[in-house]
Order: structure tokens, then C-alpha cells, then sequence
């Protein structure tokens, strides 16, 4: 069998947002990205960020979230849309599965964490 490329390919990266070290892995698997977002060393709240097939607008879809794992708070969803979108339509509207646990969430730090998550750019 030849060298080919991995099933799995994975980048990681960990940068400092707001004095806070921020450690980012994005895993592409054939049906979704998977993204693990933490500045707390663990995975922390799962969430599951789809693309609504009902949206009428296929070039903007809406993106459905529901929190799969851990503590199911508006916040939590506002962060995962906004992490997630442009990852699942970069990824041709594939569905993100988002690991987070921040000790920071407000709108700057999540606008330097998606500019770490396209560093890890893996899709």
C-alpha cells in the first residue's frame, strides 16, 4: 500500500486570545468537520451545527445548533453559529461538530478564535 493520503487529516494550533492561551484542533472527516475549541485543556460543551436544508437561499443557509454534550445556554449557540459558519460552507455546507470550552466568549475573542480556526484550515 502506498504512502496516500491520511483518511483523517488534522491540524492543531494554540495561540494566545485575549492573554489566554486558546488551543484549536480541526479533524475533517468525509461527513462533517470536527472542531475542538479550549482554553481550559478539555473539550467542554458539544455542539452539533447543520446546515438547514429547508432554506430557500442555498448561497446563505441557515445553520441549525443543538448542544449534544454539557450545558445548553442562548450563548452557547450564538458562539457556535458564529464559529461554524464559515467553516461548514468553505467545507460545501457540511455539518461542524464543535467542542468549547472558553473562559472567554466575548465578540473579540470569537472573532481572533475563527481566525485561529482558519489557521487549522483542514477542509
Amino acid at each position: 500500500m502506498s504512502s496516500a493520503e491520511p483518511v483523517v487529516r488534522t491540524k492543531q494550533t494554540e495561540k494566545e486570545v485575549n492573554g489566554i492561551s486558546t488551543q484549536v484542533v480541526c479533524t475533517e472527516f468525509s461527513n462533517y468537520i470536527f472542531i475542538v475549541l479550549t482554553q481550559y485543556g478539555k473539550m467542554g460543551t458539544l455542539i452539533s451545527v447543520t446546515p438547514d436544508s429547508r432554506s430557500n437561499d442555498i448561497s446563505t443557509p441557515t445553520l441549525s445548533t443543538k448542544v449534544l454534550l454539557g450545558k445548553d445556554e442562548p450563548l452557547t449557540h450564538v458562539c457556535a453559529k458564529n464559529l461554524a459558519t464559515s467553516v461548514s460552507q468553505e467545507a460545501g455546507n457540511r455539518p461542524v461538530l464543535l467542542g468549547l470550552s472558553l473562559k472567554d466568549s466575548s465578540i473579540d475573542a470569537i472573532t481572533q478564535m475563527k481566525e485561529i480556526i482558519n489557521s487549522c484550515k483542514v477542509w
